[in-house]
């Protein structure tokens, strides 16, 4: 009866001597914890904050990459709130009173830089060459910004301006636009039915204490994750980041996680849309597990070997026999269960019925018709 007590103690010591041994391969500052390493990738944690921190040496790069992703997206969205988040991605590029030209600063030290919203997150990221004084001013740059962004109503109008033309574009892709009726009509109630970009209306009247207040909310050390890859001496890098990250105190509010969760779907649902043009596009989703679940590994075979060229099913069924002149799936992992989504543009002399009963056929033949060793081996090494 002792055994399985044994077993814990041991389970134990073989994590803290995993934790002393990170600590021994490198001198840590204090108060930074290692906390796990997988495949030369290290987690650590700055304890006075929250912030947990990746690093990924890599010697063969010449480069180094700096990313900030922070744990919120269009699912933390309110109501009238939609296309915060990623309005708030546009405006955090406008400087601080530190860095009050950082597309100019990015510029001069010749970094690539990025920031994408999405349903569970959005990250800032720049790749630039590797130097001791290019990572020393990202870190101090992405430091500064987490906190201190302006988020100031003269550069809500003219920022704007780029959102609406992003929006105008979705708007003017008909697969985009079946994408959202029909994420929409699978999710009735979840945040993950709602598009990242917004409602227009949303985006042209959101009053700026409204982001501010989302800023100072979301934009904090212990809803963030550092990662920092390429060319990098781990030691020195931990040192920097306490440095510059060490000076924001941990928040005093306390995140609640939104727990909303999509009732059990009774029955197919169906959404039509016509619109004047020459585009035929047919789409179908299936509610799937989270992104963390054992079984998404599962959904990603099945995706290629559904879609994947030439071999596909769904290739096979729609593209190879005539009946649509492209098709796509993927599988979204996503923090709570998300979607598989399927689609295929169908030529306007075409017949858009018979590529829905393909597209479907080769769906559901998937019960009577099951994979072969062959066609998963095949999917797995893509």
């Amino acid at each position: 009866m002792k055994l399985p007590h044994r077993i814990g103690l041991s389970l134990i010591a073989l994590f803290l001597s995993s934790q002393v041994m990170l600590a021994q391969e490198h001198k840590l500052p204090e108060g930074i914890t290692p906390l796990a390493s997988v495949e030369g990738i290290t987690e650590y944690l700055l304890e006075d904050n929250g912030l947990r921190i990746l690093l990924f040496p890599d010697e063969s790069k010449p480069t180094i990459t700096v990313n900030v992703t922070y744990l919120v997206g269009s699912r933390h969205e309110g109501y009238g709130e939609t296309g915060m988040a990623h309005l708030l991605e546009h405006l955090v590029f406008k400087g601080t009173p530190d860095h009050p030209n950082i597309p100019q600063e990015l510029t001069e030290h010749g970094a690539r830089p990025n920031g994408t919203t999405w349903y569970d997150r959005t990250n800032y990221f720049e790749t630039f060459s590797a130097t001791e004084e290019n990572l020393r001013w990202a870190l101090d740059m992405e430091a500064d910004r987490m906190v201190n962004s302006f988020i100031a109503a003269k550069d809500l109008e003219s920022e704007m301006t780029v959102v609406r033309n992003e929006f105008e574009r979705g708007e003017n892709s008909p697969s985009s636009v079946l994408m959202e009726r029909v994420l929409s009509t699978a999710y009735l109630w979840h945040n993950y039915g709602k598009s990242t970009i917004g409602a227009r209306a949303d985006l042209e009247n959101v009053p700026i204490d409204r982001l501010q207040a989302f800023y100072r909310k979301y934009y904090q050390p212990d809803n963030a994750y550092l990662v920092v890859a390429g060319k990098i001496n781990p030691e020195q890098t931990l040192a920097m980041i306490k440095e510059y990250f060490g000076r924001i105190p941990r928040p005093e509010r306390e995140l609640i996680s939104t727990y909303t969760r999509e009732p059990v779907q009774d029955g197919e649902r169906f959404a039509e849309l016509r619109r004047v043009g020459d585009v035929q596009v047919v789409s179908c989703a299936y509610h799937i597990c989270p992104g963390s679940h054992p079984d998404y590994a599962a959904v990603g075979v099945l995706m290629e070997l559904l879609t994947s060229e030439p071999g596909g099913r769904l290739y096979k069924a729609l593209v190879e026999s005539g009946k649509a002149s492209s098709q796509y799936g993927w599988a979204a992992g996503l923090r709570e269960p998300g979607f598989a989504y399927f689609s295929a543009d169908v030529l306007k002399e075409k017949s858009l019925a018979e590529a829905e009963q393909a597209m479907m056929s080769a769906i559901d033949g998937l019960r009577e018709n099951l994979p072969t060793n062959e066609e998963v081996e095949r999917a797995k090494k893509r």
